[in-house]
């Protein structure tokens, strides 16, 4: 669904709401703008739609029921917050007039550790392990067009995310935190991760985010020669976080215009920006071949 032509996916959720001066230095990240900040992420959204995005992903990154419910919320509000998100995001577009999708995001297990493990892998859990983890939270994002499985590090949770996906009948993709050349963050092939999903029914689309702009395209080159399923890419701004913050110089959006036309000419589909980027970065993405 996602192969017909060039998709511009939206930018960074939480380094927008950090910029409206909202304090994300908690263990929910964006998703505690769920809490008390309902109109911030609606705003987020509309600016990037105007931006030009055709795809919004929710601040649901780094939900889980137990965060939501420490911060305040009862049991039912937190499991209805999915499904709030998701509505927030068709909010957002209606009030635009635009024709969008609304991807439903579901980060990895190491983000919910909000120790930037998901930039390593290293979680020590095995694959039943993390099927337990994501199959209840990924069951609550209903309403969504697609779930968006996001900043994998490894071949593990890969192969933990395909059994999990495999019960689902809303469209997916998965997206792997890259390394150079040709490897996920963990050290695995991203051919072999892009292998782990092939018998995934619904699976529309393999990917790359938060990786640095400048190790993207051979990354894509590699998952354009193992899938015929969508390539989505959605590098950082060049900055890398290290566990406590985000470090290095960020890549202006001119720039990552040049780095985005080498990865749709090595075949990605859907396009947009992770952390630290802004709707600027998506604005400048206008300008790539359909």
């Amino acid at each position: 669904m996602l192969r017909d032509r060039l998709w511009l996916l939206d930018g960074g959720l939480a380094t927008e709401l950090e910029r409206r001066g909202h304090d994300l230095d908690h263990p929910l990240w964006s998703a505690r703008c769920l809490i008390d900040a309902r109109d911030a992420i609606v705003d987020v959204h509309r600016n990037y739609l105007r931006a030009g995005a055709q795809i919004i992903t929710t601040a649901t990154y780094q939900a889980t029921v137990d965060g939501l419910t420490r911060a305040g919320l009862s049991g039912a509000e937190a499991e209805a917050s999915f499904a709030d998100a998701v509505q927030l995001a068709r909010h957002a577009i209606a009030c635009e007039g635009a024709e969008a999708l609304v991807a439903a995001s579901a980060g990895s297990y190491g983000a919910i550790l909000a120790d930037g493990s998901e930039y390593r892998g290293d979680y020590g859990l095995s694959i039943d392990e993390l099927v337990a983890f994501h199959r209840p939270r990924l069951a609550r994002l209903v309403g969504a067009d697609l779930i968006a499985c996001e900043t994998v590090p490894s071949l593990a949770e890969a192969r933990a995310l395909a059994q999990c996906l495999g019960d689902l009948s809303t469209p997916s993709w998965v997206s792997f935190v890259g390394s150079e050349g040709s490897r996920v963050a963990h050290g695995e092939p991203i051919a072999a991760c892009a292998a782990a999903l092939a018998e995934v029914p619904h699976l529309v689309g393999i990917g790359i985010n938060c990786t640095a702009p400048q190790h993207v395209a051979a990354l894509v080159e590699r998952l354009r020669d193992a899938t015929d399923r969508a390539v989505v890419v959605y590098a950082n701004s060049g900055e890398g976080y290290d566990g406590r913050g985000w470090t290095g110089s960020a890549t202006s959006p001119a720039s990552y215009a040049d780095f985005a036309k080498q990865w749709r000419a090595a075949g990605a589909d859907v396009i947009g920006g992770c952390c630290r980027t802004t709707p600027a970065h998506i604005a400048a993405l206008t300008t790539l071949t359909p």
